[in-house]
């Protein structure tokens, strides 16, 4: 990345510490001290992010072998984490999917096999999301605005894949070659930019009739892979907080994550920029004791954002550098 892009990372991320003191400093303002976490409780989670890895490991390989395309479980787990680092480095996640590329791509995956398994990955993780959020919706019976929140989120994942479908059904009737329409020119954008999109968008196509010809066992197995990651994710908080507080109710403690997992993904700052932190502050400060409410998001914090940064840099870091840097081509013609 540039040193601007750094340059707003590192602002971000001060952001987030910075609310994050607030919290704290509040907290031991009024108590003195931070209730510990029992040391079970941290085994727990991290056997749930574990969990999470794992299943989202699961989810790519069976994804992929249904439409017979061999993906490896631990190019499938560096593929997710290297995802992740790059979500966190960038505005609304937006260095995901081309850090995934780049790591499929090193294995000489070619490019059509590569954008059918992102694909394939994205549906199955629009697809959960909404079983997931109904299914606790119609458990939990929350609160109306906690569903305005959760149905303008899958409605906004949903708006945009289905926004790509289109894009791809409608590019891929055209020719590649001739001058671009009128309005992509008043874009600024010339007929080679044109060519490119159009050859984008007909690979989403054909990884739609991929999708559409997949075996369905394979499929099933994604999908259920893709509910055990996020009900993994949902479950570290209450671990943590049950750690020592059992009275704070269940639903609180898995609605509130899931709004803020999602909708802090598409927050344009880096990492949500202290979004997350203050919406949690703000959410559960009437379920949490507050000197529990500041220990429970920072390690809530640390065990669904902060590790992932540190594995995702083990695990593939200099090639999710390479996916960032300007001017990089990142799909094959």
């Amino acid at each position: 990345m540039s040193r601007t892009r750094w340059a707003v990372v590192a602002l971000s991320f001060a952001a987030m510490l910075g609310v994050s003191t607030w919290i704290v400093w509040n907290a031991l303002s009024k108590h003195g001290s931070l209730p510990a976490v029992p040391l079970w409780a941290h085994a727990m989670a991290l056997a749930f992010v574990a969990l999470e890895i794992a299943s989202r490991g699961a989810k790519v390989q069976w994804g992929a072998w249904s439409v017979s395309i061999r993906v490896p479980f631990w190019t499938a787990v560096r593929m997710s984490l290297g995802g992740d680092l790059a979500s966190c480095l960038t505005p609304s996640r937006t260095g995901a999917e081309p850090a995934r590329f780049l790591v499929l791509k090193e294995t000489r995956m070619p490019a059509p096999h590569i954008l059918i398994v992102l694909f394939i990955e994205l549906v199955m993780e629009l697809t959960s999301l909404i079983a997931v959020g109904i299914g606790l919706w119609l458990i939990f019976d929350g609160s109306a605005v906690l569903l305005g929140i959760l149905t303008t989120i899958i409605a906004t994942y949903s708006a945009f894949f289905l926004l790509v479908a289109i894009g791809g059904t409608f590019a891929a009737k055209r020719r590649a070659g001739g001058p671009p329409p009128t309005w992509i020119r008043k874009l600024g954008l010339h007929a080679g930019h044109w060519r490119g999109i159009q050859r984008s968008l007909r690979h989403v196509r054909e990884s739609m009739l991929a999708l559409k010809s997949a075996r369905p066992g394979p499929l099933l197995v994604a999908f259920g892979t893709s509910l055990i990651h996020m009900l993994a994710k949902l479950a570290v908080l209450p671990v943590i907080v049950w750690g020592v507080d059992h009275a704070v109710p269940l639903s609180s403690l898995v609605m509130w994550p899931l709004v803020l997992i999602y909708g802090g993904s598409m927050a344009p700052a880096p990492g949500g920029g202290g979004a997350v932190e203050f919406g949690f502050q703000k959410a559960l400060s009437g379920q949490i004791a507050p000197s529990l409410l500041a220990a429970s998001m920072l390690w809530w914090r640390f065990y669904t954002f902060y590790i992932y940064i540190l594995l995702g840099s083990l695990a593939g870091g200099s090639t999710v550098l390479r996916a960032l840097r300007p001017k990089r081509p990142l799909t094959a013609a």
